[in-house]
């Protein structure tokens, strides 16, 4: 990511009137309009890639997961993209009082992890897909483990449904949030850097006439995870695994 992808204050002051709103829902929106000033305020970002993110139709965002805060940078990377993201995410969030209203006005797609209803969530990102929406996935499933930030194997969700239904996989990579928001903090500590960057669509057009046998599953998440991997050194002055 060059210098040119910083995005300055007044860029991003800039790009507040032509976010994209249609179909946000009320309380989405609300927290849109809530946060993406915080952000503009109290978070240096650097955006790189965004024309690979297609300005309409079905696109799946696979992102690494550091923070708490990856959703809201995401989002506001998203946004100036052109793209308002609906999230897979946890059920249990549309518990939560407000975030519920938040979750189930953008018509996010609540999973229910370890259950016989967690299928139902890929049924219903199809659903999305099918509408032409912008879906943001967390491959790994839960913030990476690893002590250096890298990302950890992948589960196979976002393949089967990359498959099932020939959508274009963008990877995406952040760096910086888990300075933002480190675990075990409840607000986030401001001026910290965060950069955020799309890479080309990952290629599985070979993939798609084959049965999803795990064999072909384990193939179509490793080359969405070394897509997001290889982003992530690009953004980060660490190696990258198997360079130390």
């Amino acid at each position: 990511m060059t210098e040119d992808s910083r995005v300055t204050f007044y860029r991003m002051a800039a790009m507040t009137a032509r976010l994209p709103r249609r179909g946000r829902g009320f309380w989405y929106s609300v927290a849109i309009d809530l946060l993406w000033p915080l952000v503009v305020l109290f978070v240096p970002m650097r955006m790189g890639g965004r024309t690979n993110i297609p300005r309409q139709g079905p696109v799946l965002l696979a992102s690494n997961h550091l923070s708490f805060s990856d959703p809201v940078t995401l989002t506001a990377f998203a946004l100036a993209s052109g793209r308002v993201p609906r999230y897979l995410a946890k059920a249990s969030l549309w518990r939560v009082p407000v975030l519920g209203w938040v979750m189930s006005s953008g018509r996010h797609i609540p999973v229910d992890r370890g259950t016989a209803r967690a299928g139902r969530a890929l049924d219903a990102a199809r659903t999305s897909l099918e509408e032409g929406e912008c879906v943001i996935v967390y491959p790994e499933g839960t913030f990476t483990s690893d002590p250096d930030g890298w990302p950890m194997r992948g589960k196979n969700g976002v393949a089967r449904v990359a498959l099932a239904t020939r959508t274009p996989v963008v990877p995406v990579a952040q760096w910086g949030t888990r300075e933002l928001l480190p675990p075990g903090r409840f607000l986030p500590r401001p001026w910290r850097r965060v950069s955020v960057a799309a890479g080309a669509e990952v290629d599985l057009s070979d993939l798609y006439a084959l049965e999803p046998t795990k064999a072909v599953l384990d193939e179509a998440t490793e080359r969405i995870m070394g897509a997001v991997t290889a982003l992530l050194t690009g953004i980060r002055e660490l190696p990258r695994p198997g360079d130390r």
